[in-house]
């Protein structure tokens, strides 16, 4: 009842670019941010040189503008180059990836997570590649959270596979995106089920884990560490 107390306030509060609550759910502490789809939210790699931001204070750096919140967004390799999807402001740099295979990406289906023009939507990927959308702004990861109101058909309820994780979840009609992040370790299961049954999200996707991210100046919150691929941010 507390979680969904805090996430019915985060839903009443007064409007602001980006509004973040920590809630609890089955013992484990997460934080949730929620963006109007109308907001300026963008994704964000490399500067006009090519250099990999990295971190939020490079993004700040480059956006022109104050940061309201930011996150890692979507798996990336050893030279943070990201593993799928990947679309900035207009401009594809990384192909769909269709395939299954080894890890948590390839773990059937994932998805995209779509956005801009005053919509976010996250799509499963053969859907997205049926579909594909024109968004501005586009990174695939994996795997799917939550399908049409679903979990993942391969997650366990008692997984031991337990991290720090985060990811997104979207509303059925496309007017807000939900960032949630995990602040103990949380197996996958666990963590669908934030987005299904607290926050009541038809469509969610995992964006990583262990290197796991926040940027939250509303809560006086910036993790620091590794350096990151993509990075999804509101600009303000």
């Amino acid at each position: 009842m507390r979680a969904l107390w805090v996430i019915a306030a985060l839903w009443a509060s007064p409007v602001a670019a980006v509004t973040c609550e920590d809630l609890t759910f089955e013992g484990h502490s997460l934080t949730a941010c929620t963006v109007d789809a109308q907001e300026d939210l963008r994704l964000f790699h490399s500067d006009a040189d090519g250099a990999v931001l990295g971190g939020f204070r490079a993004v700040e750096g480059f956006a022109g503008g104050t940061l309201a919140f930011a996150m890692n967004a979507g798996m990336y390799h050893d030279d943070r180059a990201p593993v799928g999807f990947y679309r900035e402001n207009g401009v594809e740099t990384q192909r769909l990836i269709t395939s299954d295979g080894p890890g948590n990406f390839g773990l059937l289906p994932n998805g995209v997570f779509c956005f801009g023009d005053g919509a976010a939507r996250v799509i499963e990927t053969f859907a997205f590649a049926d579909q594909n959308p024109a968004c501005p702004y586009a990174t695939q990861s994996g795997p799917m959270l939550v399908i049409d109101g679903t979990l993942h058909p391969r997650f366990i309820p008692d997984g031991s596979s337990k991290f720090i994780r985060n990811g997104v979840g979207t509303t059925g009609d496309g007017s807000q995106a939900v960032f949630v992040i995990a602040n103990d370790p949380i197996n996958f299961h666990t963590f669908g089920r934030v987005f299904r049954d607290v926050l009541g999200l038809p469509q969610a996707l995992y964006f990583d884990g262990k290197v796991s991210r926040l940027y939250a100046p509303e809560l006086d919150r910036s993790d620091f560490g590794f350096q990151l691929g993509p990075i999804v941010g509101v600009v303000e």
